[in-house]
């Protein structure tokens, strides 16, 4: 009996000081609380398995059960190449529209097996993509009582079989199903890329560093657009002080896996879940951003804003800031 509790007080133990050394390595903190900060970000979701076939838009043999709502979080415009711009989650996956649902009034006329195949966006958490109107945002009411999220009036989905960030599998499937663009409309297809079910790779969705003239290197996302950090925010125990408003100017950099990290470090690489249930990428566990005020790559704009938000070295370390 003594035997079996030791071990188990062990492995208990162990578990733990993975989680102090994962952040706060340098001095050896522990959490007050002893509640996780974060988990190692995924290098991609896989969709759960006995979805069948999407056949027709809607899919065979999958199981109702399985479906899972998804919460929007800050929304994101990717610039896509095939389909120009398209709306995403707080992870980074492409955001679809349905044609059989109807936008005014609003009404989802996917369940069941539909929305096993087609997680629905809740809308509790959701915030507007930088830049874009927040008025468009709304919800609607599913007959199990769940909240979804609406663009300019129509549901918004995931796609099971995007397991990443950046794909659009779920692009023109049965005719019905199609990324959305950042006000509810049809993202716009190419017209040398058009036809149902076409698929691209995903666009970059890492970091990567760029040497700017002024600050010298600096992290940058998979777009380019540099990567800021915000000294009233701490990494341990992991705190955000950036909410509501302010998550409009500064939007979070999505979870990245670390496949896709180039010359960053990956100490402290993991994915923070935010206490409004967005989860964003940590650099050394210090929460990172873009700044809506960059309107391309190389932009520097919330360098010094504020005297609190700074651009982020390859080490994590704030750029400029005073010592």
């Amino acid at each position: 009996m003594n035997t079996w509790r030791n071990a188990s007080l062990a492995v208990t133990a162990a578990a733990l000081l993975t989680l102090t050394t994962a952040c706060g390595q340098e001095n050896g903190a522990a959490s007050p609380n002893g509640q996780s900060v974060g988990n190692a970000a995924p290098a991609q979701q896989p969709a759960e398995s006995g979805y069948g076939s999407a056949g027709g838009g809607y899919g065979s043999g999958a199981d109702a059960d399985a479906a899972e709502t998804k919460e929007a979080g800050q929304l994101g415009v990717r610039d896509s190449k095939k389909l120009g711009k398209v709306l995403t989650d707080s992870e980074g996956f492409t955001l679809y529209r349905f044609d059989k649902d109807t936008a005014n009034p609003p009404k989802s006329n996917c369940d069941g097996e539909c929305a096993a195949i087609w997680p629905v966006v809740g809308a509790g958490n959701a915030v507007a993509a930088a830049g874009t109107d927040d008025e468009l945002l709304g919800e609607v009411t599913r007959a199990d009582g769940t909240k979804q999220l609406t663009i300019d009036g129509w549901p918004m989905y995931r796609y099971a079989k995007d397991t990443a960030p950046g794909q659009v599998n779920g692009q023109g499937v049965g005719g019905t199903w199609f990324a959305s663009a950042p006000d509810g409309k049809k993202a716009a297809v190419n017209a040398d890329s058009a036809g149902a079910g076409a698929a691209e790779p995903a666009d970059p969705a890492g970091l990567s560093v760029r040497k700017d003239p002024k600050l010298g290197d600096i992290v940058v996302d998979g777009r380019g657009m540099t990567v800021y950090r915000f000294t009233k925010d701490s990494a341990w125990p992991m705190k955000t002080a950036c909410t509501g408003d302010c998550l409009k100017k500064w939007p979070v950099v999505a979870p990245v896996a670390k496949s896709e990290v180039d010359g960053v470090t990956t100490k402290g690489f993991v994915t923070f879940d935010r206490p409004d249930g967005i989860k964003q990428q940590t650099i050394d566990c210090w929460p990172i951003y873009t700044f809506a005020g960059d309107s391309k790559p190389g932009d520097t704009n919330g360098q010094g804003v504020g005297g609190t938000w700074y651009a982020v070295s390859p080490d994590s370390k704030l750029v400029g800031a005073a010592k």
